[in-house]
C-alpha cells in the first residue's frame, strides 16, 4: 500500500478522447465539462461520454472532476441539480463549483471543489469555503508561494489545487466583467470572449499615443515546471493544466512533461506519493515547448516580474529555434542545432514587434526553403529570432498511440496438495487468486524459467508484471497460458 502525501496531476478534458489519453500520459485525474453549466459553453459533454471516462479513470485509481462552475440563474437550478445527481451515477468523483446556490441543493454525496472562479487568495476564504463543505479550493493563479504555503499552515487540512501551466487571465479569475460589458458575453456563464487578447492604444490624459496595437492585456502561458518540489513543500496536492479548450495532442505532450518532471521528485521525496496507479510509458520526448505557447512565465510565484507580457501577440510562437544565421531568395539559415522538416510553421517578431510567419516548403542542408517565389526575399533580417509554431513531425507522433499505461503486479506460483495456484498482487496491494487441481508428474528438465516466462506474458491487459515467485516442493512438467480478459487476468490449465 502507499504511504505519504498524495501528489495529484490533474489535466484538462475537452472531450473523452482528451481525457483518456490524459490519464495515459500519466495524469492522476482529469477535468472535464458536462454538457451545461461549464465555464468553458464550448467543451460540454454528454453525461454517458463522463461515465465512459470515469470507468476508463477508476481502473488505475484516477478520478473524474466535472465543472459546474458557472453562475446560475434562479430557472436554471432544479436542471442544475438534476445535473448533479446524474454525474454522480455515471461514477464523476468531485464537482467543481463557483455559485453557492448549489449548497442548497439536495445533494449526493460527492466531492465540492471550489473552482478558481471563486477567486480564493487568503486562509480566511478557505476557512469559509471548508466551513461550507468544500473539500479542495483552487487557489487565485496570483499567489506567490509564500502566501501559498501561509494558507497551507492555516489550512492543514483543506486540499490545495494550484493551476501550473497554460493560460492566463489578465484579472482575476471570476472577477472578470470586461467581455460582458463590451460583447455582451460573461465570462462568469462560460462565454468568455477573449477581451484581453485584443489590440489597444495606450494614450495618456492628453490623448497623446504612447503604444499603438498592441495586445496590452495579453499575458504569457504559465509553466511552472521547475517549481513543483517547492508548491509541493508549500502545501500544494493537486497540480492543474489549464487547457479545457485545447486538442488532445496538446494534452498528450503536456501531461506527460508534467508527469515525468513530478516523477523525478518522487524518487528522491519518498514521503510524497502519486495519487493513482499504474506507470506511464511516452512514446517520445515530451516537450511543452512543442505544443501551443505564447512565451511563458511562472507569474508571481516569487514575487512580480517583467516576463509575464505577451505584447506582441496572443498566438502561439511555440519553440525557439536560434537566430537567423543568413536570408537569400525564397530561402533562410538558422544558427542552431534543431532540425526543420518539411511543413513546420515558422514566426518571428518583425521590426514593428509583430508576429509574421511562413511555412516551411523543404529542407535543403542547412537551407530552409519557404513557401514563396523562388525569387522574392523572406521579410527578415540576419540576427532576428525565429521560432517554430508547428511541428509537423512531432505532430505526427502525437497523431499515434503515443503512450502506454500498465499497473504493476507480483505474481506468486506455488504448489499446494490439491494442484496449483497463483496469487497476483497488484501495487495497492489488492489479489486475485487462481487454484487449479492437477496430477502431478516428475519433470524431465527444470520448469522454473518456463514457468516465469509464461507467467510473465500478460499480452493486451492492463498489467505488467515486476516480479514472479516460484514455489515448487519438487520439478513438475506443466505449461500454463496466460488469458487477457476484462483487465483481470485467468489462467487456463
Amino acid at each position: 500500500m502507499k504511504e505519504g502525501r498524495t501528489i495529484e496531476l490533474l489535466a484538462p478534458a475537452r472531450n473523452l478522447e482528451c481525457g483518456i489519453e490524459a490519464i495515459k500520459h500519466g495524469a492522476d485525474a482529469v477535468y472535464i465539462g458536462a454538457g451545461r453549466f461549464g465555464a468553458r459553453q464550448a467543451a460540454g459533454n454528454s453525461v454517458e461520454d463522463i461515465a465512459q471516462l470515469a470507468g476508463f479513470a477508476h481502473f488505475y485509481g484516477a478520478k473524474v472532476y466535472v465543472t459546474v462552475n458557472t453562475i446560475l440563474k434562479d430557472s436554471e437550478l432544479a436542471d442544475a441539480e438534476k445535473l448533479i445527481w446524474q454525474l454522480y451515477e455515471a461514477g464523476a468523483d468531485a464537482l467543481l463549483i463557483q455559485d453557492m446556490a448549489v449548497l442548497r441543493m439536495k445533494l449526493p454525496p460527492i466531492a465540492l471543489h471550489a473552482s478558481t472562479q471563486c477567486d480564493v487568495r487568503s486562509a480566511d476564504k478557505v476557512r469559509f469555503l471548508a466551513g461550507c463543505g468544500f473539500t479542495r479550493v483552487v487557489l487565485a493563479r496570483e499567489l506567490s508561494i509564500d502566501e501559498i504555503r501561509s494558507i497551507h499552515e492555516a489550512c492543514p487540512d483543506v486540499e490545495l489545487e494550484c493551476f501550473v501551466h497554460g493560460a492566463l487571465c489578465v484579472s482575476y479569475s471570476g472577477q472578470c466583467y470586461a467581455s460582458q460589458y463590451c460583447f455582451g458575453r460573461s465570462a462568469n456563464r462560460g462565454e468568455c470572449a477573449q477581451f484581453c487578447r485584443l489590440k489597444f492604444d495606450l494614450t495618456d490624459s492628453d490623448d497623446n499615443v504612447i503604444i499603438k496595437g498592441k495586445h496590452l492585456l495579453s499575458l504569457r502561458d504559465m509553466n511552472r515546471m521547475d517549481s513543483l518540489e517547492e508548491l509541493m513543500d508549500a502545501g500544494v496536492c493537486s497540480f492543474k493544466i489549464e487547457g479545457r479548450l485545447k486538442d488532445v495532442q496538446y494534452v498528450k505532450n503536456v501531461s506527460a512533461a508534467y508527469s515525468q518532471a513530478i516523477d523525478k521528485v518522487l524518487v528522491r521525496r519518498n514521503e510524497y506519493v502519486r495519487a493513482s496507479s499504474g506507470h506511464s510509458v511516452a512514446h517520445f520526448t515530451p516537450n511543452v515547448s512543442r505544443s501551443f505557447n505564447r512565451g511563458f512565465t511562472s507569474y508571481f510565484l516569487h514575487g512580480r516580474t517583467d516576463d509575464i507580457y505577451s505584447f506582441g501577440t496572443p498566438k502561439s510562437i511555440g519553440e525557439k529555434m536560434g537566430p537567423v544565421k543568413e536570408v537569400g531568395p525564397g530561402w533562410l539559415k538558422v544558427s542552431g542545432f534543431k532540425a526543420f522538416h518539411n511543413g513546420d510553421g515558422l514566426c518571428f517578431f518583425n521590426r514593428q514587434g509583430e508576429l509574421e510567419g511562413y511555412r516551411v516548403n523543404r529542407v535543403e542542408g542547412n537551407r530552409v526553403f519557404l513557401f514563396l517565389e523562388s525569387t522574392d526575399m523572406p521579410s527578415i533580417t540576419a540576427g532576428t529570432e525565429l521560432y517554430r509554431n508547428y511541428d509537423i513531425e512531432f505532430e505526427k507522433v502525437l497523431s499515434k498511440e503515443s503512450a502506454t499505461r500498465k499497473i504493476g503486479v507480483d505474481i506468486l506460483f506455488r504448489e499446494i496438495p490439491s494442484g496449483y495456484e497463483v496469487v497476483m498482487t497488484d501495487e495497492d496491494g489488492y489479489k486475485a487468486r487462481a487454484v487449479t487441481e492437477w496430477k502431478k508428474e516428475d519433470a524431465r528438465t527444470p520448469q522454473e524459467d518456463n514457468i516465469r516466462t509464461q507467467l510473465s506474458k500478460l499480452g493486451g491487459t492492463r498489467f505488467e508484471a515486476v516480479d514472479v515467485e516460484i514455489q515448487l516442493e519438487g520439478e513438475r512438467r506443466r505449461l500454463l497460458h496466460i488469458i487477457p480478459l476484462r483487465n483481470s487476468v485467468t489462467w487456463v490449465m
